[in-house]
């Protein structure tokens, strides 16, 4: 089988190699079947996509609709490069799965509305499919509505014409989307169990997600809910484009 291909952006090390594990875990990967790629280390190296399964882009601490003089330079950088790759895995359909950061690159990309209007706190919420998520190959074997980890502060506001809504939920309308045949995203984390989001509540206590004073409450709600279904979705789009 040729490798899926894990574009990752986080600078720290801790979140982001407990990030490479759940996406292997929960994908049904061997290491060796998921190539990373730390993207804010440095320039991204030359990708050959025909060497690949798919593409899988991880969550980010980074926000894709600031404002560009608000971006420091190893974002720009990222998302420049990321870009170009992102025309060419358009331009083929190429498989491709954005979580989290990848709604905000995929969906700026193809003409979507990307702002702070429906970011939602650290924790657990309800997701919901749609009539075409019911039915889509990666939603399948997935409850009608599940309970999924969330914590952003950007979300698609409005989609293009030529977007599927796959997902939503009551404060974000937009939980995942598809563009043409293979290019998914979700707003939610479904490469994220509670001992991963833990870690990011530690990690980025100080980041804007929650104030720092309740990291310990943010934890316990996160402790009361039910996330098992989301995970689904990976291994169902490992399974389907593996090659």
């Amino acid at each position: 089988m040729r490798p899926f291909l894990l574009l990752a952006s986080r600078d720290h090390d801790v979140v982001a190699d407990d990030e490479y594990r759940a996406f292997c875990e929960y994908g049904g990967l061997a290491p060796d079947e998921l190539r990373r790629v730390r993207a804010e280390a440095g320039p991204l190296p030359e990708i050959e996509l025909e060497e690949f399964s798919g593409v899988i882009l991880g969550g980010s601490p980074f926000t894709a609709s600031d404002p560009v003089e608000e971006k420091s330079a190893d974002q720009l950088r990222v998302e420049a490069e990321i870009g170009k790759l992102l025309d060419r895995i358009v331009d083929e359909d190429f498989p491709f799965f954005g979580a989290c950061y990848g709604v905000g690159l995929l969906g700026q990309h193809e003409g979507a509305v990307v702002d702070r209007r429906f970011g939602e706190p650290v924790g657990p919420v309800r997701v919901r499919l749609s009539p075409a998520g019911l039915v889509d190959p990666l939603c399948a074997g997935l409850q009608p509505s599940f309970d999924a980890f969330v914590g952003h502060k950007e979300a698609v506001r409005t989609l293009p014409s030529n977007a599927a809504l796959l997902a939503g939920s009551a404060n974000c309308p937009v939980q995942m989307f598809r563009f043409k045949r293979n290019l998914y995203a979700t707003q939610f984390h479904p490469e994220l169990d509670l001992p991963g989001l833990e870690r990011r509540i530690d990690a980025y206590r100080h980041s804007g997600y929650f104030h720092p004073d309740e990291a310990d409450a943010v934890k316990q709600r996160a402790r009361e809910a039910h996330v098992y279904e989301p995970q689904r979705i990976l291994r169902n789009f490992v399974e389907r484009y593996a090659r």
